[in-house]
């Protein structure tokens, strides 16, 4: 047996030293060291190199994800992975060829076998592990992504939590402050009574007292009425309805972009103005310091700020308490001290807005209200529903004449009247194109503008988005809900004795804006109706009685005619354009034979001498052959109704030459007015002051000669508006919550539009609307100068024409605005034909305002 085995070892000696070539695989393992391959033949250490390389570079690319870096040292799964798919080690290798050489005997075939069984199972548990491992880390990155999603919405519910608590609170010190104010009002009230009651007064029992006190006391909502109110109010704003308002928003954006801004003569510049308006979200975004952002408050900060606010309620509602006290102590001693209210003048922000606390109606006295019958009670032929009744004829009639009632009016009325010397008596012809109209609007009477009255608007929020009357009538419950606020505006803002100063101011025309609601309105529209008409008509017969003459102008029409907000309602051109714009356009043609018919009455025909057809239709985004085509079916239907009056049409803010050879001109009697203003046109505000009265007294005057001359225009011309404001500082004259060209902060939403750098003369962050907007007094006397010889200018140039009208007799706090309160500051001259200024032939002899040192920051 040994003989034999040393045999067979001498022979595989000599077998290798002749066949040096063709060595065994199993013994060029043995020398060259042992190299596991897998199933594929492949090398198994290159490819567990290979896997350790990719593993590698995953491991690389999940710690650029990873927002901190890996700490030295630290295991994560693809270390391990990396570790367990590396190559066996010698060591390793060796036992594993002692054990296979030894059961194979040292043959080589079997050795080979079951090495290679070996191999394939080690190969499998390494992948068995790598698969299981990225599993694990799989679910390990979407465990974190659950919890980060998780941890976000449990922040902002907490936020929304803290806000819903403190709005409860909020809205919980307002209602105790509106029910204090309310007894407080009810005590005041039952105290007056007892005094003028006397003796009767003093019998009044506790209870009844009690009862006084608790009359006006609003029954508390309970807490689920709260939360029912507070759920729907923020179902309004859902994700999907923010992101609607913002895909059209950026769709306008784009198809305005395309737009080629025009430099035209008036409020054009206002295009784009009408917004949309401000966005909840947006506007909650920009209050948090991001846009979009979502506020990281801890439960701390948010404590914190709810405490801080519930402390300033606390505040706001002692202040509001002491108001409520001292306020009517004031008023009453006022009265006794002489006062008389709202007079005239005064800047009145609040007074004119909510007007007289109670009506002037003794003229109901021993009146019967049952002679009205019960159809018409209530309504606008009834005198007990209206507000204020004074110089009204109260004596029942359903007469109407147009379809419009003539309640109201005296039967007779007197004509032989002069406004001043210097224009012919009511009773004559007053001669258009020879004497100069010198007129002047009461904007923001009978139709509500912002800018005038802003204490309307003001005490809302931006979230509110009251912005025209539209909005405004909608907040205050709908048109029967507004119609006492409104109607209390119409009997105060312009009273007896505003026509009297308008006539001793030296006037001798009055322009009346109103709304089409006055004469009707329709499914759908928030407007009172009505009401305003019999204001119109005591406003006709004040104005009679100073010998002024009047320009009817209807302000708005249906659907809107250039979507600003003086039209009634802020956004789209409804009138002659859209769905409905044809449907706008005839009900329109309705409301002017109403108007029509009614004065072409005899009682009119001296003083209502100038009739308009629409004021500023867009023409420069409606069709021009539209509005002409409608124009002159108007014109065709005033005549055929009985007006004489002169015809007024404005220019649609084409330009003047536009209107040379006008098909319009084959018409008698027809007016082209125009409105010019230098703040809505970017190269006209950047003027300096000396640049500015140049342009009003050249630039205008060969505007209005050229227009005047048929061969170059379209021949008799006025101007309609004008102001004396040289910045567009004043609040809300760019619309409610809008910023200003002067100091580029315009957001109008609309790219074409916006203004987001100063326009001032300086062009720098200098521009400043603090001095425009200050009070009078406070004016430096270059400025004052200047503000008289601005107005002086444009009174000369507009007379070139057939005349002029100034916008706007009175406004609640706008100087620059105002005729009234210019006057009253020495910067409007005492008479419309004072002038202590007058054009030089040359720009050289203007005043260099520079050089007397006022400032081009405002």
């Amino acid at each position: 047996m040994d003989s034999d085995r040393e045999r067979r070892r001498r022979e595989r000696t000599r077998e290798r030293r002749n066949s040096s070539s063709h060595e065994s695989d199993s013994e060029r393992r043995r020398r060259h060291g042992h190299r596991a391959t897998d199933s594929q033949g492949d090398v198994l250490a290159q490819r567990c190199a290979h896997r350790a390389s990719r593993h590698q570079s995953d491991s690389e690319w999940d710690s650029e994800r990873t927002p901190r870096k890996q700490r030295r040292g630290e295991s994560t799964p693809s270390t391990q992975r990396s570790r367990q798919s590396a190559p066996l080690s010698l060591d390793a290798i060796a036992k594993l060829d002692k054990a296979n050489a030894k059961s194979a005997g040292w043959r080589g075939y079997d050795y080979d076998e079951q090495y290679l069984k070996e191999v394939r199972s080690k190969e499998k548990k390494l992948e068995k592990e790598r698969v299981k491992g990225e599993k694990e880390r799989v679910r390990e990155e979407r465990r974190k992504e659950s919890d980060a999603v998780g941890e976000e919405a449990r922040r902002r519910e907490s936020r929304q939590r803290a806000r819903r608590e403190s709005k409860k609170e909020s809205d919980a010190v307002g209602e105790e402050a509106r029910r204090r104010e309310s007894r407080q009002r009810a005590r005041r009230e039952s105290k007056r009574r007892s005094a003028e009651g006397g003796d009767e007064g003093a019998k009044m029992t506790v209870a009844q007292r009690m009862e006084a006190v608790n009359g006006g006391k609003r029954r508390s909502h309970t807490s689920a009425e709260r939360d029912e109110r507070r759920k729907a109010h923020e179902e309004r704003y859902t994700a999907s309805d923010i992101a609607e308002k913002e895909r059209r928003r950026q769709e306008k954006a784009l198809r305005d972009k395309e737009r080629k801004r025009r430099v035209v003569s008036g409020p054009l510049a206002e295009e784009g103005g009408v917004g949309d308006e401000d966005d909840e979200y947006q506007y909650m975004m920009e209050k948090r310091g991001g846009a979009g952002a979502p506020s990281e408050y801890t439960e701390e900060e948010l404590a914190q700020k709810k405490k801080k606010k519930k402390r300033l309620l606390i505040a706001i509602a002692s202040v509001l308490l002491l108001l409520a006290i001292i306020i009517p102590v004031a008023v009453v001693v006022s009265k006794k001290n002489g006062g008389d209210g709202d007079g005239g003048g005064g800047s009145g922000g609040s007074e004119a807005a909510s007007g007289p606390s109670t009506p002037s109606n003794s003229n109901l006295d021993g009146k019967d209200p049952n002679s009205v019958p019960e159809e018409d009670k209530g309504g606008w032929l009834d005198p007990w529903s209206w507000w204020d009744t004074e110089d009204f004829n109260v004596t029942y009639t359903n007469k109407k004449v147009g379809g419009l009632p003539v309640i109201g009016l005296n039967d007779s009325w007197d004509d032989d009247v002069q406004a001043n010397e210097k224009v012919p008596n009511l009773k004559d012809d007053f001669g258009y194109g020879k004497n100069p109209i010198r007129g002047i609007n009461v904007g923001g009477w009978l139709n509500v503008e912002p800018f005038i009255t802003p204490s309307y608007f003001e005490k809302y929020t931006v979230r509110d988005n009251i912005i025209d009357e539209w909005t405004l009538t909608e907040k205050l419950g709908g048109p029967s809900q507004a119609k006492q606020t409104l109607e209390k505006h119409y009997s105060s803002f312009i009273t007896r004795q505003t026509w009297k100063d308008i006539r001793d101011a030296g006037f001798d025309h009055v322009r009346i804006p109103f709304g089409y609601w006055m004469v009707e309105t329709y499914d759908g529209d928030q407007y009172v109706p009505h009401v305003s008409w019999r204001y119109l008509l005591r406003g006709i017969e004040y104005a009679r009685q100073n010998g002024l003459r009047i320009k009817l102008d209807l302000h708005g029409a249906p659907g809107s005619q250039n979507g600003w907000n003086h039209s009634g309602r802020q956004g789209v051109i409804g009138w002659l354009n859209g769905t409905d714009g044809e449907a706008n356009g005839n009900r329109w043609l309705s409301i002017h034979h109403k108007l029509s018919v009614f004065f072409a009455q005899d009682r009119y025909k001296n003083i209502v001498t100038m009739y308009g057809l629409v004021n500023e239709p867009r023409m420069v985004d409606l069709p021009a052959s539209t509005v002409l085509s409608w124009s002159q079916k108007a014109i065709t239907q005033i005549r055929a109704d009985g007006i004489s009056a002169i015809i007024v049409f404005g220019d649609g803010f084409r330009g003047l030459d536009k209107w040379k050879d006008s098909p319009l001109q084959q018409n008698k009697g027809l007016l082209l007015d125009v409105h010019q203003y230098v703040i809505f046109n970017l190269d006209q505000i950047q003027l300096n002051h000396t640049d500015k009265l140049n342009f009003a007294c050249k630039a205008w005057t060969q505007q209005s000669e050229r227009s005047m001359d048929t061969s170059t225009g379209f021949g008799p011309t006025m101007c309609g508006e004008w102001s004396q404001a040289d910045t567009d500082c004043t609040k809300y004259i760019n619309n409610v919550n809008m910023g200003t060209r002067w100091e580029g902060t315009l957001d109008t939403g609309n790219i074409s539009t916006s203004v987001l750098e100063p326009y001032c003369p300086l062009r720098s962050s200098a521009c400043s609307c603090a001095s425009a907007n200050a009070d009078p007094k406070d004016y430096t006397d270059a400025y004052k100068k200047w503000l008289y010889q601005f107005a002086i200018a444009q009174m000369e140039s507009f007379e070139k024409g057939w005349g002029w009208f100034y916008w706007t007799w009175k406004t609640e706090r706008a100087t620059q605005w105002s005729y009234e309160k210019g006057r009253e500051a020495g910067i409007m001259p005492g008479k419309t034909w004072e002038r202590e200024f007058s054009c030089p032939d040359s720009p050289s002899e203007l005043e260099d305002y520079g050089k007397l040192g006022l400032a081009e920051s405002y």
